[in-house]
């Protein structure tokens, strides 16, 4: 099977990546995910835009590059904390502000004291992970969103806040319930209104359960043992479905254009170059800055320095996050590289994890084709 053809122009530099190509022919061959978009830019110049394999096992539909694909943690970096930085910028709160002074549910927990920084950088000392969809699932829909934050309240930390660095679903559950308190709107209308409207992104959505599920190419996900059915433009992420499809750690879908769009404004911006209406520049560069050293910025992931999805190639400047659905990005602050791969690697079952040996690999490659002239 070949993929549609690239739409980008051939430069010296696309040239390169040639190999890059036949990497990601091969990845779908060796069945590391049925099938992709890759998107490559360098200064604002897009070099690679290209479709590979399946969106759909079953219906053997092929992927294009209007694909759209569940982001799913990537909806941490690309909606809840830009929404948490928007309303820092309109003075609603700081980013020092604690818990207990934005949602007073929290004053008499021992997360009172937790700092919306602490929650962005994964410091709060809150646990990675809980189940919480298999109780909220019991309970009438509409009752859900109260449930889920009545449990938040009450879980207790595993850490002292700022102690220790601990990847957190839950504190972006607890982000989310906090945009939602201070804005007064949803976190569906509260990003598409502030940040994706603005920027004129269309595709980049929640798609809410109890809504007309919009018209797109969808890339399928798993089958899912728990709701019995092949997932497509459904979220994939249990506890986010549990309360409806919209979440602060997972629930946002897009395709590879609409994801670069958004990395676009935000690196020009990191560089003063940007549209000041969206997000002032130095809560940017704050934001991506490393939180206390460490390997996180804000909301966002910063490269380890042995063993990164990024490679060994990216600057110590680069952010980017990674999906359990099997997507991801990576921007180079410094040298304005950015590379967004949206894979559905977890269909038609979450077991495939192959795509943890690929992506570095990738990652070096395309960056040896851009750095190696």
């Amino acid at each position: 099977m070949t993929s549609p053809p690239s739409i980008v122009a051939p430069t010296a530099s696309s040239e390169r990546l040639a190999p890059v190509d036949e990497l990601m022919r091969s990845a779908v061959a060796e069945g590391i995910f049925p099938g992709a978009v890759l998107l490559v830019s360098r200064e604002g110049r897009i070099l690679c835009h290209q479709a590979y394999g399946l969106t759909n096992l079953e219906t053997r539909r092929r992927t294009t590059i209007d694909t759209v694909y569940d982001l799913a943690s990537l909806t941490k970096p690309l909606a809840t904390t830009l929404a948490v930085l928007k309303l820092v910028a309109a003075g609603s709160l700081t980013l020092e502000s604690r818990l207990w002074e934005v949602l007073p549910a929290f004053v008499q927990t021992d997360k009172a004291t937790v700092k919306v920084r602490h929650l962005l950088c994964h410091t709060a000392g809150l646990p990675s992970w809980r189940p919480y969809y298999r109780s909220l699932s019991t309970l009438p829909p509409a009752d859900r969103p109260a449930a889920l934050q009545a449990r938040l309240v009450q879980e207790s930390l595993v850490s002292k806040p700022g102690a220790e660095c601990c990847y957190s679903d839950l504190g972006f559950m607890i982000l989310h319930w906090l945009v939602e308190s201070i804005s007064g709107q949803g976190l569906d209308h509260f990003v598409r209104g502030q940040l994706y409207r603005p920027l004129g992104i269309r595709n980049l959505l929640y798609i809410p359960l109890n809504r007309p599920q919009p018209q797109l190419d969808y890339a399928a996900t798993e089958r899912c043992p728990w709701r019995k059915c092949l997932l497509s433009g459904v979220v994939h992420d249990e506890n986010a479905y549990a309360i409806g499809g919209i979440a602060g750690q997972s629930g946002l879908f897009g395709t590879a254009a609409a994801v670069h769009e958004l990395l676009s404004a935000l690196i020009a911006l990191y560089h003063e170059r940007g549209e000041s209406r969206l997000l002032p520049s130095k809560l940017v560069q704050r934001s991506f800055a490393r939180c206390g050293g460490g390997r996180r910025a804000l909301g966002f992931d910063c490269p380890d320095p042995t063993g990164s999805s990024s490679g060994g190639r990216f600057s110590e400047n680069s952010v980017g996050h990674l999906g359990y659905s099997g997507t991801s990005f990576w921007i180079d602050l410094d040298r304005k590289i950015i590379v967004t791969l949206l894979s559905n690697r977890i269909h038609p079952s979450r077991t495939n994890e192959a795509i943890k040996l690929f992506r570095p690999v990738l990652h070096d490659m395309i960056m040896s084709g851009l750095l190696d002239e």
